[in-house]
């Protein structure tokens, strides 16, 4: 992993749970329930794939990538009898903004991150990524927690898109990721459950993988899975660059600074690890690579 990868990786932490508190803050998720979605995974697949239009489950399934196809199946196209993508995109970032506004009181800090990561989020290279795509189109928000939001929304799934696209490209994409992820650091039955698979599914995978050689008899994650996770780790590190590349390495470090409080504030809602594989918010004071890059520290 190159220099600016890591970094890219690491800002990555930054903004991942900002953008997270709209499907998980249970504030948040209020916003669905008034418009007639108060089961979760109707709220869910209706607030991410808005920005489609009114899609239905077999694209949502290839994109989104490691749900079953019957949860997927349970909400959409269904959900768009209750309400239209617009009034699901409403909802999404009324909740989400209700929630950031509650975490992070200083208006003016969340103001200025939103201003920088709208201009990174407008740099973002979206062919190829119909998640990312849809996202950037979608119009400039006023207020500043809805604009932060949305900037996040953007790039989160920027580096989503391409997280899917290396996983295909390494031949473990879908519920193979799950079950890679499953042996080394994750709860199987917490992550078969709430992805909707059934065990016939799970064990059918399962035996494939083992056949292949990436999950042992035990269930755990080998050598060899464990070096096609990271494979493809990097190539999504290197496919994420592309929003950040006009910024110097001093430019990322200054968007850092904005993004850091407010990542730690909003990072405790979720537990570590957690099932949505979200890394504890980066410190750059604790990063040897950030200690070398000539910056002026904020005050």
């Amino acid at each position: 992993m190159t220099d600016r990868q890591h970094l890219t990786r690491a800002l990555w932490t930054l903004f991942e749970p900002i953008h997270a508190v709209a499907y998980f803050d249970p504030e948040a998720r209020e916003a669905f329930a008034a418009v007639g979605l108060p089961r979760y995974w109707d709220g869910y697949f209706a607030g991410r794939a808005a920005p489609l239009g009114a899609i239905g489950a077999a694209p949502v399934t290839a994109i989104f990538s490691g749900f079953a196809p019957s949860l997927v199946e349970r909400a959409l196209p269904a959900v768009w009898a209750t309400v239209t993508p617009d009034a699901a995109l409403e909802a999404r970032s009324t909740g989400a903004a209700a929630s950031l506004r509650a975490l992070l009181p200083d208006t003016g800090a969340v103001a200025r991150a939103a201003d920088a990561l709208s201009d990174v989020a407008a740099h973002a290279d979206t062919v190829g990524r119909p998640l990312a795509a849809a996202n950037r189109a979608l119009p400039t928000e006023p207020d500043p927690y809805r604009r932060l939001w949305q900037a996040t929304a953007t790039l989160r799934e920027h580096r989503g898109d391409g997280h899917v696209i290396a996983l295909v490209a390494g031949d473990i994409a879908g519920l193979s990721t799950i079950l890679l992820r499953s042996g080394l650091d994750l709860d199987a039955t917490a992550m078969q459950r709430s992805r909707g698979w059934s065990d016939d599914e799970w064990q059918t995978a399962l035996d494939d993988l083992v056949q292949r050689g990436l999950i042992g008899d035990d269930g755990r994650t080998t050598a060899q899975g464990t070096a096609t996770l990271a494979t493809a780790e990097r190539l999504t590190n290197a496919l994420a660059v592309g929003p950040l590349a006009h910024l110097d390495d001093a430019g990322l470090l200054e968007l850092a600074a904005l993004l850091r409080p407010l990542a730690t504030a909003v990072g405790t809602l979720f537990p570590y690890p957690n099932p949505i594989g979200m890394p504890e918010p980066w410190d750059p004071e604790s990063d040897p690579l950030a200690a070398r890059i000539p910056h002026e520290p904020r005050a």
